[in-house]
């Protein structure tokens, strides 16, 4: 199940890619938690920054784990995961609420879990799992329909939570997951059409192409009101992430020395808005230096699944790699005013360490795939 000689035959590229993204997570964390009077004199170790080095070791020792383990052997335990991710999406309902929404469990001495970013990897392998098992039969309307079936229980529990970024984030897993297996062409097309119209329409709006509020009358027969305002473009949030990153300009203001960040104008600048918070300090060089680290990491995550020898292990590795995307997509979208906020984390540098130990376990898999390419 577990073979340490494996890790010899990682792809050794993604360790220093791994290894800048948490120096620029430490970085923005030492800034934005800084306390005050340290923007005379920097000072790097801040409360924070020391929980979140603790999270990036025990990352580091989830990924060899996972990289040495035998990915294979997930098969059989795929409908336990599943399962017990369904009811741990279904018991935050039963605990009590923390910020008012239901989306972490709170352990005595321990930081908050938030079961729907190990549902999101979990949702891979079974989904992963239930195409191979399909074999020739996977085309068929009735494995599109079954298909559905696994990814709606935990889209919907976790859109219930409310938490509609992870929740849309099992979307595009799903149909690239599908379009890899073979799945029923035309509930393909119809389902990336639907969701590139809605893609179209919510960016119309972000773009001030559409008005937010003259369509109000139109979303508001199918939304409720308060789901019609996570639409909103003119929130203080998306304005002042675009501040942040505007106030950056070509070079950035440097490290602790940003006046708008810094000084809590703008909302989570260490979780959610962290890219934004980057990007004031160090500017575009630094934007384009961190868009130039995910594009090396989501590239050489993909080639995995080009390599896979097996189609457990193409479906895998294709849905880790779409996991990884979508997150960083997703959250920058957030920043640059094209999609909503929606607290969905930006993969290693965003504070925290559900999101963190889940990605690195994605990474742990991958390597796992591409270290026996060559074994059948």
């Amino acid at each position: 199940m577990w073979d340490h000689r494996v890790l010899s035959r990682i792809d050794f590229r993604l360790l220093p890619i791994i290894i800048c993204l948490m120096i620029v997570s430490l970085l923005v964390i030492s800034s934005m938690t800084g306390e005050a009077g340290e923007w005379e004199a920097p000072q790097f170790w801040t409360s924070l920054v020391k929980v979140q080095l603790r999270w990036f070791c025990l990352g580091w020792v989830v990924f060899f784990v996972c990289s040495a383990f035998d990915y294979r052997k997930l098969r059989d335990w795929s409908l336990f995961l599943y399962a017990v991710a369904i009811l741990l999406l279904i018991g935050l309902f039963f605990a009590d609420p923390i910020q008012n929404v239901h989306r972490w469990y709170k352990i005595p001495g321990m930081a908050s879990i938030q079961p729907s970013e190990q549902a999101k990897l979990i949702l891979v392998i079974a989904i992963g799992w239930f195409l191979e098992r399909k074999g020739s039969q996977v085309g068929s309307f009735a494995t599109a329909l079954q298909m559905g079936l696994i990814v709606g229980i935990p889209f919907l529990l976790i859109l219930k939570q409310p938490d509609l970024g992870t929740a849309l984030i099992l979307y595009p897993i799903a149909l690239v997951m599908g379009y890899y297996a073979g799945i029923h062409q035309g509930i393909l097309r119809f389902l990336t059409g639907a969701g590139v119209f809605a893609l179209l329409v919510v960016s119309l709006l972000f773009l001030g192409i559409l008005s937010h509020e003259k369509m109000r009358p139109v979303f508001t027969t199918v939304l409720k009101e308060y789901q019609y305002e996570r639409l909103n473009p003119n929130t203080y949030h998306q304005k002042a992430a675009q501040t942040a990153i505007a106030i950056g300009g070509i070079t950035g203001t440097g490290w602790h020395k940003s006046e708008f960040s810094g000084r809590k104008w703008l909302p989570a600048p260490h979780t959610d808005s962290v890219f934004a918070a980057f990007g004031e300090e160090f500017g575009f060089v630094g934007l384009v230096f961190l868009l130039f680290l995910f594009y090396a990491l989501i590239y050489f995550s993909f080639q995995v699944a080009a390599v896979a020898k097996d189609p457990f292990g193409r479906l895998l590795a294709a849905g880790l790699a779409v996991y990884l995307a979508m997150h960083v997509l997703v959250n920058i979208g957030m920043m640059c005013a094209l999609l909503p906020i929606s607290g969905v984390p930006l993969i290693f540098v965003t504070y925290g360490g559900s999101s963190l130990l889940t990605t690195m376990a994605a990474l742990g898999l991958l390597q796992s795939i591409y270290s026996r390419r060559f074994m059948f």
